[in-house]
């Protein structure tokens, strides 16, 4: 466990050595974002929004009390889909989504020595290979989260206002009230540093394969389920590090 640890941070030193040109970087970066961004923009969508609308319901459903003003159900929403849901459910599908590609498409070039002919050619392979990956993860997700969230908070709405559970008017109160802004950045940061472990451990994962067809079936595996892994310890060190009072 150690060793792969250090590996992995020997890995991520040789991004930024050696590098290419910035044009090279830039059409690369480009390509990877078309598809790290629209091509995860439909699910991620479509889940978000069913995470809102069951949240909704669930909270509504929990509410036992006619004491409680109706507006609270959508503050949960909000509080949940900010805080947690967007960033962080969103980022385990990343993982199943995105990640695996790179892990199985670096380790396809592995396997077919493409990634040997580049070093040949004095080329810095993990660097012309994952950095793009990287740099294109760090800008797309946090903007996939924001969609996740609007998404979300649509979610609840409809579902809240088309069943009866809220009127309008108090969801729209419930979302304003007491309202932290704190809560958006802290879950951009958690976007930007969940991008950024999901990218780097596939890239690893799939960079490192050795064997052949099916051994790049068992990195792509190894890749999801070691960046969702980082990704719920990610999450637990940060908000022990910027909730925690």
């Amino acid at each position: 466990m150690i060793k792969e640890i250090g590996k992995y941070f020997i890995f991520l030193g040789q991004l930024l050595v050696n590098r290419e040109s910035f044009k090279t970087y830039y059409k690369l970066t480009i390509d990877e974002c078309v598809g790290i961004g629209i091509g995860s923009l439909f699910l991620v969508a479509l889940v978000s929004t069913f995470m809102g609308a069951v949240t909704t319901v669930q909270t509504a459903y929990n509410m036992v009390s006619d004491f409680i003003p109706k507006y609270v159900i959508a503050q949960v929403v909000r509080e949940m889909i900010v805080l947690e849901l967007a960033p962080t459910i969103i980022a385990v599908i990343f993982a199943g989504k995105v990640g695996s590609s790179m892990a199985s498409g670096l380790g396809t070039m592995r396997i077919t020595e493409q990634i040997d002919a580049l070093e040949v050619m004095g080329i810095n392979s993990i660097s012309y290979l994952v950095l793009p990956k990287v740099v294109a993860a760090l800008l797309m997700y946090p903007l996939l989260v924001i969609i996740a969230g609007i998404c979300g908070m649509m979610g609840g709405y409809l579902a809240g206002t088309l069943t009866g559970i809220i009127t309008p008017n108090d969801y729209v109160y419930g979302l304003r009230s007491s309202y932290n802004p704190f809560t958006v950045e802290f879950a951009l940061i958690k976007s930007f540093v969940f991008a950024f472990l999901v990218s780097s451990i596939s890239s690893y994962k799939g960079y490192n394969t050795q064997g052949g067809a099916l051994e790049v079936g068992i990195s792509s595996t190894q890749a999801v389920t070691s960046s969702v892994i980082a990704v719920l310890i990610a999450d637990y060190l940060l908000a022990q590090l910027l909730l925690a009072k």
